[in-house]
């Protein structure tokens, strides 16, 4: 593993995804800083962080042999992975809110955007991009639903002891995606799923409200709804919110 530290860039993710161009990769080489400037998050979302306060980095990984149509098990395997590193911190409530982000009850703690290079049918490599609150205990006003390791703990954090656990995890978690294990990242994926099998509101891209149960991912990602009168329907990541 290669770890570049770098004082201040705008996007972890775009440093690697350039550097990769020029040079060939280590596996499981890892950009962090401590002042990311534009961040990016899921659709098209940006990742506000206090410099020197959290953990802004991505990996670079290769795979053996996946598939495209295996995609949401790289999603598992990344979020999982990050899962296990934090779940011994007495965290109130930890779960996975679909497709990716960390949450400590209902208030996000991490988020994850990965970017894959496809050839042919194949995810040849990804780099994968990861903001997760650690010591910042304040928040812009307008950022609702957010929290840091220590505003839960009460506890301050040493952050390259903190990120080499997270990167051990991840590891883990890659080895049983490349050895096919996709039914255990699935079960424990579902397993620490936020609001899977409870009663809960949601909104669709129309902005119409309906109650219904999260109760599974489909094969190609979707995330799979119970509805009241037990139908079963998937929704893309732009096409439902979780109230």
């Amino acid at each position: 593993m290669k770890i570049i530290k770098l004082d201040a860039i705008d996007s972890t993710n775009s440093f690697l995804k350039e550097l990769g161009k020029n040079s060939v990769l280590e596996n499981f080489t890892v950009a962090v800083t401590s002042n990311q400037t534009n961040g990016r998050g899921q659709q098209q979302n940006t990742w506000a962080s206090k410099p020197f306060k959290n953990l802004t980095f991505s990996v670079f990984t290769r795979f053996k042999n996946l598939g495209i149509h295996q995609k949401k098990h790289l999603n598992f395997a990344i979020s999982l992975g990050i899962f296990d590193a934090i779940s011994t911190e007495n965290l109130p409530k930890l779960s996975i809110k679909w497709p990716n982000d960390i949450l400590s009850e209902n208030k996000k703690l991490c988020g994850i955007l990965i970017e894959n290079s496809i050839k042919g049918s194949k995810i040849n490599s990804s780099v994968i991009g990861i903001g997760l609150n650690v010591n910042q205990i304040e928040f812009p006003d307008h950022i609702k639903s957010v929290s840091s390791l220590k505003k839960e703990t009460e506890k301050e954090y040493d952050l390259d002891p903190l990120l080499s656990k997270i990167i051990s995890k991840i590891k883990e978690r890659i080895t049983l995606l490349n050895d096919k294990q996709f039914q255990h990242l699935e079960n424990d994926y579902l397993n620490v799923l936020y609001k899977k099998n409870i009663p809960t509101m949601f909104k669709d891209s129309n902005n119409v409200l309906f109650m219904g149960m999260i109760s599974g991912v489909s094969k190609e990602g979707r995330l799979q709804i119970t509805l009241e009168d037990d139908l079963i329907k998937e929704f893309d990541i732009k096409e439902v919110a979780i109230l």
